[in-house]
């Protein structure tokens, strides 16, 4: 039995059926017996289902079950993967279920980086042609069963809402021949549906997540509950990197619950009955910390070192034409200075993980957003195949990044609590929010220098731009699996690609050794290049006398996606119509992830002093869209997890020591404060790509840029709250 068919949630109505719906693949025995080497899952009562690939289970009560490769965080990967299956085989909504697929690269794989994980806004875009091809294969296996036990041809059978119909007037549910369509073999491969015949795609498929999420069933990390299981919350030390020196457990062994105190890599861990014991006994545990070799420097002090770097070239990331001699002979060179702070993930559900023995080796409970890192990390822990390592993924209350760590940092820290614990039951870590806003991992501070020169007739000649700042990838696994370069990409991607067409380019970058853990950061560099790129484009305008609008247009006469999302947003917008008295708009594009992405904000002076961002009007192109609500609540969530950042957002270091601690300190955005959003899309026929991420790049520089025409201010520095109240 694993550690999952003994959970039961916190909440005292779970029960098995509860589990079930959380996502969790549970309680199947096989047996080796099927067609060309597939295994027959044996139910209670011996009937079996029909398992056509990895991802489809379709039982004899015709209930369909798809298995989901990606972590479902709030982005919508289990509809997703319920749109485009649902369709292929002409299935009703209500007959599908999807749960979290075992961790299992062999079958389970991003096809875009190897291994099974999610992240880069890929799930989509590398499942569209698998899944379609998994649901044709199902269907057509199903149509084939129906017509041997019919003596029909099979091209006279139709699927409707999940019924196989023939024109004789014979019908049957899927349920009625699962055991059949097991043993049917098909002579060639099946062609997924023709677009004319889609359903659901592209038009309306209800959210999977929805009910068990408002009705409690849905079980995260925090709900699980297991026999002889302690909770562990960990005293860490308030310097990156620092080690435990000595501690004195004495007050946290006194604390009633507290069973086991004893230190870690991370720093002290207090074993005890419940989280509120192991949080009472970590804040009693007296400790001295050794913390030579950490970073003492204040971000402040990190800012300046930055600006100094990018006063000179760094390593260059792009090249093109001669942009020393363009500045020569050009008739104006305009140059700006930016700085971005450092920004925490703050994902609504900190880090946790529940971890336990099992008679193979390991198994592991939590919202793995890396299955194949997390397994590989917690292998190496205890001397086993990564294959010896289980994992259970579990809905997880946001990422934005935090969860995909190159070293698998909590499933590590879960595997190395259980090795040095007495306790040989399960165990289940938990962060606090304070945790996690000081524990590190955050986008790097960065600071960009650009220069761009104007010829007499107004146009851009040369463009420099210089970029300082922190890789995360160096001396990763990330670095080591995509071969050593001379260049990190992700500190430059959005500006040493930029679309421009610009003749005279050069883009250069300093890494900086800095002893702040940092990591990927919803849309990664991409954040702060689209900033820097799309505030100082209105900048050059404003400089040449011309409309933004039309400049953009005409640098990217040879982009038509890009144009195709500006000239939308911007028509949606009513760009170019009067404003009333005391508003701005203000227009940002850029394309991030294959996506491509304008906004235009509307903004007004609030009486903070910050802009009130009232509207925004969004047009996304990402490829053909699958599921168009998710695509617009990516896009909503997009423009408030931007905004949250442009104008609040900052994590501060003094002596090294993160000064902000809780939601309190760092501020995010209000229900209150959010504009209102009108996402458009741009019909597509283009390989899907992804919405996670895009819709947070142009946020803030379209914000920024409506802030510049309503007040003549140009915000350089973020966040808005520091460069415009000083605070």
């Amino acid at each position: 039995m694993t550690i999952i068919e003994k959970a039961t949630g916190r909440r005292g109505f779970l029960k098995g059926a509860a589990i079930a719906a959380s996502g969790l693949v549970i309680g199947f025995r096989f047996t080796p017996r099927g067609h060309a080497g597939e295994v027959l899952p044996v139910r209670d009562g011996g009937t079996r289902d029909f398992v056509p690939n990895a991802f489809i289970r379709i039982a004899p009560d015709s209930t369909v079950t798809i298995y989901c490769k990606h972590i479902e965080f709030g982005q919508g990967p289990f509809t997703g993967f319920a749109t485009i299956i649902a369709d292929e085989l002409d299935a009703r909504p209500d007959q599908i279920k999807v749960e979290a697929a075992p961790a299992d690269v062999t079958k389970y794989a991003n096809l875009l980086f190897g291994e099974q994980g999610t992240g880069g806004s890929t799930a989509m875009a590398n499942s569209w042609d698998q899944l379609r091809n998994a649901g044709a294969g199902a269907r057509a296996r199903l149509v084939a069963a129906a017509a041997r036990a019919w003596g029909v041809l099979v091209s006279e059978i139709a699927i409707e809402s999940g019924v196989l119909k023939h024109s004789s007037g014979k019908s049957a549910q899927f349920g009625e021949f699962v055991e059949a369509a097991q043993t049917i073999a098909l002579a060639k491969k099946p062609k997924p549906k023709d677009p004319s015949q889609w359903r659901y795609i592209g038009k309306a498929f209800p959210r999977v997540d929805v009910k068990p999420k408002t009705n409690g069933e849905a079980i995260f990390t925090i709900d699980v509950n297991l026999p002889d299981m302690l909770t562990c919350v960990i005293a860490r030390p308030t310097r990156f990197g620092a080690k435990v020196k000595s501690f004195d457990a004495a007050s946290a062994l006194a604390v009633s619950g507290v069973a086991e105190v004893f230190a870690t890599p991370s720093g002290v861990a207090v074993l005890a009955k419940g989280y509120w014991a192991a949080r009472k006994g970590a804040d009693a545990v007296k400790a001295e910390w050794d913390e030579t070799g950490t970073e003492s420097r204040s971000s402040r002090q990190i800012i300046a070192e930055y600006k100094e770097l990018v006063k000179s070239h760094g390593a260059f990331a792009a090249s093109k034409g001669d942009a020393a001699a363009a500045f020569n002979k050009a008739a104006k060179i305009i140059e700006a200075t930016y700085t971005f702070p450092y920004l925490a993930h703050a994902p609504m559900e900190p880090n946790d993980c529940v971890i336990g023995r099992t008679a193979n080796g390991v198994e592991l409970l939590f919202g793995s957003q890396s299955q194949t890192v997390d397994q590989t990390a917690v292998a190496a822990i205890f001397g086993l195949k990564p294959s010896q390592v289980a994992i259970k993924t579990l809905f997880a209350g946001g990422s934005f990044g935090r969860r995909a760590t190159p070293a698998g940092d909590m499933a590590a820290e879960a595997a190395l609590v259980m090795k040095a614990a007495k306790h040989h039951g399960p165990i289940k870590i938990v962060w606090s929010r304070e945790d996690d806003i000081r524990g590190g991992r955050y986008r790097p501070i960065f600071a960009h220098r650009v220069k761009a020169g104007i010829d007499s007739a107004g146009q851009i000649v040369a463009w420099e731009q210089v970029i300082a700042g922190q890789s995360f990838v160096r001396g990763s696994a990330v670095e080591d699996s995509n071969g050593k370069h001379s260049i990190d990409e992700t500190m430059v991607e959005g500006a040493s690609d930029m679309p421009y067409a610009i003749p005279n380019l050069a883009v250069s970058v300093h890494e900086a050794k800095i002893g702040v853990p940092t990591l990927w950061w919803r849309s990664v560099s991409h954040t702060h290049t689209a900033f820097a790129v799309e505030t100082f484009l209105d900048e050059l305008a404003a400089a040449a006398g011309q409309d933004e609008l039309a400049l953009r247009r005409r640098l990217l006469a040879r982009h038509p996606r890009h144009l195709a999302v500006l000239n939308l947003a911007a028509e949606k917008a009513g760009w170019g119509t009067p404003m009333p008295e005391g508003k701005a708009r203000g227009i940002a594009v850029h394309s991030s992830f294959s996506s491509f992405v304008a906004h235009v904000a509307e903004v007004s002076a609030g009486n903070d002093g910050l802009p009130k961002v009232e509207r925004v009007v969004t047009a996304v192109d990402c490829g053909q869209p699958i599921n168009p609500q998710i695509i617009e609540a990516q896009m909503d969530g997009g423009v408030g997890f931007g905004l949250s950042a442009a104008l609040f957002g900052a994590i501060d270091l003094k002596d090294g020591r993160v000064v902000q601690s809780n939601f309190d300190s760092y501020r995010q955005l209000r229900i209150g404060e959010m504009p209102r959003v009108e996402v458009h899309i741009v019909p597509s026929t283009e390989h899907p790509t992804g919405v996670g991420e895009p819709g947070v790049p142009p946020i803030a520089p379209a914000v920024a840029n409506a802030w510049a025409k309503l007040t003549g201010a140009r915000v350089r520095d973020l966040p808005f709250i520091r460069a415009l109240t000083k605070t």
